[in-house]
């Protein structure tokens, strides 16, 4: 068995990974962090129980666990992973935040477009930033010019911490755009995938989920028919992917770690492509990749505990 060390354990992807992890054939959680929860117990089983630890740094008291999950604030994480390497130079610390993805000493990561892990430093992708990456990265090579991406998320993705992205009353009946340009997952996309890229973000009422829609021009003629094959070709052997030709909904994607990909349409003037694509922001959005670059990074088969 694999100890898992969670930090941030409070969050709701920390919530998720907590679940995630309980139903892991080869993992088990270790310890459990979290300021405002310190001293309060979690039941693991009807026979264990685990007490959150406190968060602070200064008070931090690490176990030799074979992981660490950073489930942190962006801004926050790299303090907390310079003393999980003092203390532990041989554990994996996976880090959900953005604080590392532009680094390149931390392996970035999405596991359906990237190869095994071979370090111990491992950068999540965001939310936002996979979907995006697993609508262009079939068709970057015949895309031309810049793709637009329009998002709205669910208010889960603004954090549990109180701020007008998750503010309920203003949601109400509501959508909200937000860091228009050079929203950090955009960067990131830039940074990974694709350079010509604008994505302009947006958070409704609704907690989890996200759709995007992206346009794009393409370089050559195409049928709708043959990028929808495409797709399914290049995706074949993933199993948490799936391509259909209507356009996904939120209803589908929620509680579950799939990505839907669909609703290809084409403008044949202009070589303009337009389809969308939609996850649960905490699960592949997070927390399941979390847990497939775990499995990978201990040589264990990718989607194991999660299919």
């Amino acid at each position: 068995m694999k100890n898992i060390g969670l930090l941030g354990a409070r969050g709701f992807v920390g919530k998720e990974i907590i679940r995630l992890v309980l139903d892991h054939p080869f993992f088990e959680i270790g310890s459990i962090f979290s300021n405002s929860l310190a001293g309060e117990s979690l039941e693991i089983s009807p026979s264990k129980k685990l007490v959150y630890k406190d968060l602070s740094i200064n008070k931090l008291h690490l176990n030799n666990e074979d992981a660490f999950v950073l489930a942190l604030p962006n801004g926050e994480s790299k303090e907390y992973a310079k003393a999980i390497s003092s203390h532990n130079p041989e554990a994996i610390i996976l880090d959900l935040s953005s604080d590392n993805r532009f680094d390149n000493t931390w392996t970035y990561r999405i596991p359906e477009l990237s190869a095994p892990i071979s370090s111990t430093k491992i950068s999540n992708p965001g939310c936002y930033a996979s979907a995006m990456q697993f609508m262009l990265e079939p068709i970057k090579l015949i895309v031309k010019g810049y793709v637009h991406f329009f998002g709205v998320s669910g208010y889960s993705g603004a954090g549990s911490k109180p701020s007008p992205r998750n503010d309920k009353q203003l949601l109400k009946d509501n959508i909200l755009p937000y860091s228009l340009v050079k929203h950090t997952h955009e960067l990131e996309v830039r940074h990974n995938c694709y350079e010509k890229i604008f994505f302009t973000p947006h958070v409704s009422e609704f907690f989890r989920g996200i759709l995007i829609t992206g346009n794009f021009i393409l370089s050559e003629s195409q049928s709708a028919e043959k990028l929808m094959d495409l797709f399914d070709d290049f995706y074949r052997d993933h199993e948490l992917i799936d391509i259909q030709k209507d356009a996904p909904n939120l209803q589908q994607v929620r509680h579950t770690s799939k990505v839907i990909i669909g609703g290809f349409d084409l403008d044949p003037e202009l070589n303009r492509l337009t389809f969308c694509c939609a996850i649960d922001n905490l699960l592949k959005g997070a927390a399941t990749q979390a847990i497939q670059n775990l499995n990978s990074a201990f040589g264990f088969e990718e989607n194991l505990g999660i299919l």
